[in-house]
């Protein structure tokens, strides 16, 4: 039997919910509640694309350049988005998580991420994912394992789906008070307040052809992005505490056959780059853990 390009499939179901966990990168393949596609993911056949359903550590979204300094030392990151010049989305999710524990609604999966080139702090990462009947759970723990203090941030890459069209006819809603608009490599400027822009989306409105690739900040305490579909079905994201930023991602430069089939919400603790601008940061002292939570469902 041939190797599937996400390595072993964890299935989990509840009623009529399944999901997928895949062992490569520890991400979601798929989520559907009976007939109805909740997330955008991929075929068992197929190589993830896009980032769709990964988790994203040791951080979330570019680093620009790849370059970082911590505590006076320099690091150079490898440059995984090598068009624009920058490292991206961590180091974790192209490598085998190992399975620790599965039972038939849950499954939890673990990663020893040992230092290297551009990253020098030893971390063990958890993922718990559970599944009720209209709902997935992803329960997140980073701990240091080091001597030294290491700066972490999270996120994960969901795709909403569309439910067969194009997330143009959706109609969004995302709980937030600013944006960060980027220069043309992905790396961002300054924070600017949605009121009076394109990217005011607090109280739901059609998405129509607009294109969104940012981070949103001043998210509402819990927040709760909501996608109303053509087809009457409403999914929602949430996020717990810790996550106090969003971004929202129309797919405009994935494959044209992907293109905004899927909306990509993603839970993050720190916005892009902030490995070099330190903002929102979490700090972790030797065997200090952080615990995040967030979930996806069907309405």
């Amino acid at each position: 039997m041939s190797e599937r390009p996400s390595g072993q499939q964890h299935v989990l179901t509840a009623g009529d919910a399944r999901a997928v966990v895949t062992e490569v990168g520890g991400g979601i393949r798929a989520f559907t509640v009976g007939d109805v596609e909740v997330l955008d993911g991929y075929a068992e056949g197929a190589m993830c694309d896009g980032g769709r359903g990964q988790t994203l550590l040791p951080w979330p979204n570019r680093v620009d350049r790849g370059r970082w300094t911590w505590q006076g030392d320099e690091h150079q990151l490898p440059l995984t988005e090598p068009s624009a010049g920058n490292a991206i989305h961590g180091l974790t999710r192209w490598s085998n998580w190992e399975l620790v524990e599965l039972a038939p609604a849950q499954v939890h999966l673990r990663f020893r991420l040992h230092p290297q080139p551009g990253w020098p702090f030893p971390l063990r990462c958890d993922l718990r994912y559970s599944l009720t009947a209209h709902e997935l759970t992803v329960r997140t723990a980073l701990e240091n394992l080091g001597t030294e203090a290491a700066p972490v941030a999270a996120g994960a890459h969901p795709y909403l789906s569309a439910g067969g069209g194009l997330v143009d006819d959706c109609v969004l809603t995302v709980p937030a008070r600013s944006f960060l608009p980027t220069d043309d490599r992905g790396i961002p400027l300054d924070l600017q307040p949605v009121e009076g822009s394109d990217h005011d989306f607090r109280t739901g409105r059609r998405i129509g052809d607009q294109q969104v690739d940012e981070a949103f900040g001043d998210v509402d305490p819990d927040p709760v992005v909501r996608l109303e579909r053509p087809d009457g079905r409403v999914l929602e994201l949430w996020a717990g505490e810790g996550y106090p930023w969003l971004e929202v991602f129309t797919g405009d430069t994935l494959a044209p056959e992907r293109r905004r089939q899927g909306l990509g919400v993603e839970p993050m603790t720190a916005p892009p780059n902030a490995l070099v601008t330190g903002t929102d940061l979490v700090v972790l002292r030797p065997g200090e853990r952080l615990d995040l939570a967030w979930g996806v469902r069907l309405a």
